[in-house]
């Protein structure tokens, strides 16, 4: 699971300052690279680090935020997740901001106090939609698992593996505690009012807002090259590696 991130910033380090940034007495993982000075130092990046840091400290013009509003086993959402937006963000993360919405084309109703969920690709997609909503919540790192989940054959069955590469001071009893408890319906209803919330309203999944607004063009945008259109629309000095292309990902997967 370890391996699709450690080449997209392998392949990223390299392409911005060269093998000298790549040692292979690393033992941390990608996520943790700039997390310390013997990390920085032992993975050979302290420079890239320390120019990541003083970049974000002086910068003053807001990032672009992407929100993407999902359900965990669309294959659209996957495809358009695993090979359009992380890699974007792995790229342009010092521009761009990514929130995350699992809930899609789900059925949330009202159950005494609580709330019950049904989702469109049954029950599996239930709990995987709650299982990346407490990851949301609960580690800094949960864009790197979710995509190591959502890039894998079997998303359910890869959680606890992934979870454990990228945040392996995350216990799984302590996040299992937070999907089959209160405290996940709680975060899966902040996710269903922010779906139903959603202006014009979401037809299907994956629905793409920039800044917060959606339309058809920035939708076809961000499919056609998400890269792209946020170099586009950042308002400060463009980075070195905006200008470059990617694949379109047209599936979707409709609201029944």
């Amino acid at each position: 699971m370890k391996g699709p991130l450690l080449l997209l910033l392998t392949v990223w380090l390299y392409t911005q300052y060269g093998d000298c940034a790549l040692l292979s007495s690393c033992s941390y993982p990608p996520s943790k690279w700039c997390s310390s000075l013997q990390a920085a130092v032992q993975c050979g990046v302290l420079k890239e680090c320390l120019l990541s840091n003083f970049t974000k400290s002086h910068q003053k013009v807001d990032k672009v935020e992407v929100g993407l509003y999902y359900e965990t086993l669309c294959p659209g959402c996957r495809q358009f997740l695993s090979l359009m937006l992380f890699p974007t963000w792995v790229m342009l993360m010092d521009i761009m901001d990514v929130k995350l919405v699992p809930y899609g084309n789900a059925q949330e109703k009202p159950a005494g106090q609580k709330y019950t969920y049904e989702c469109q690709h049954g029950e599996q997609e239930c709990f995987g939609n709650m299982l990346e909503t407490c990851l949301l919540n609960m580690t800094e790192y949960a864009f790197p698992i979710i995509f190591c989940m959502e890039s894998s054959s079997d998303v359910i069955k890869s959680a606890k593996n992934c979870a454990e590469v990228y945040a392996p001071e995350l216990k799984w009893e302590t996040l299992m505690k937070c999907v089959n408890g209160d405290q996940g319906m709680q975060l899966m209803h902040q996710n269903a009012l922010a779906t139903q919330g959603l202006k014009p309203p979401h037809e299907y999944v994956p629905w793409v807002t920039v800044n917060g607004e959606h339309t058809e063009d920035l939708q076809d945008k961000a499919m056609t090259s998400l890269y792209t259109l946020v170099c586009s629309m950042y308002k400060g000095p463009k980075p070195p590696v905006c200008g470059q292309s990617q694949k379109a990902y047209q599936s979707r997967c409709k609201k029944e």
